[in-house]
């Protein structure tokens, strides 16, 4: 075997193996320090970030850094999130495994990834066509079938099926959209980044009687919520 290896790699040919171990140790380092070591606590989201291999879903001129403490360009002006902001994002959804998940903002597809290892349920909505089309491919490439995709403005949300247990948005409007606030279940947790283009507060909600008690937990930068003609929500 060894001998097959060194032939093929005199050829220009490297086993997939071979990477898949390199990015594995990668992977493990990000989930120690990145994530554990900053005080994510949830077994279920330690366990989702481990599962899934975020190299995947890094366009190939970024796939070195697919492991790195930061976000990444995926092509029309948007990034694959910080493996930690996946992470407590994740987490404070406080999400169960019957749970219907609804994220706004499909981007690569990994958050959506790491979602579905934890959920039965995913629904994702992601405005831009070209992004939208690649991560459903890579996505069902990778095996999840419990992922649905629409291509649309996240911001009217999936009212067809609602109400959902919990709502994560990685695009940030300047207010809190009303037809999420609308398909949130009673009892259900969305996390969503508000605020103008620059800076935003990552806010946590959770609809208590009907009405949306507000947790500010830290200040992010996420790409800005727009609309079908390109303008700022």
């Amino acid at each position: 075997m060894k001998k097959l290896f060194i032939g093929l790699m005199l050829f220009g040919i490297v086993p997939v193996t071979i990477f898949a171990q390199t990015y594995h140790k990668e992977k493990q380092q990000m989930v120690r320090e990145q994530i554990a070591d900053r005080g994510i606590k949830d077994p279920k989201v330690i366990a989702a970030m481990k599962d899934v291999d975020r190299h995947v879903y890094v366009p190939e001129n970024y796939r070195d850094m697919a492991y790195a403490d930061r976000p990444l360009p995926i092509g029309n002006g948007q990034t694959i999130s910080q493996p930690y902001m996946v992470a407590l994002m994740t987490e404070l959804l406080e999400l169960e495994e019957g749970d219907k998940v609804l994220e706004i903002g499909t981007g690569s597809g990994y958050q959506a990834a790491v979602i579905s290892h934890i959920t039965s349920e995913v629904y994702t909505i992601e405005i831009i066509k070209e992004l939208a089309e690649e991560a459903q491919k890579n996505l069902q490439k990778q095996g999840y079938n419990n992922i649905k995709f629409k291509i649309g403005d996240g911001y009217k949300g999936w009212e067809e099926h609602a109400p959902f247990d919990a709502i994560i948005v990685t695009c940030a409007p300047s207010d809190i959209p009303e037809p999420l606030e609308e398909q949130l279940a009673e009892g259900g947790r969305m996390v969503i980044p508000i605020g103008g283009q620059f800076v935003q507060e990552m806010v946590l909600f959770e609809k208590q009687d009907s009405e949306l008690k507000k947790q500010e937990i830290s200040t992010v930068r996420f790409v800005p919520m727009l609309d079908e003609s390109g303008k700022k929500y």
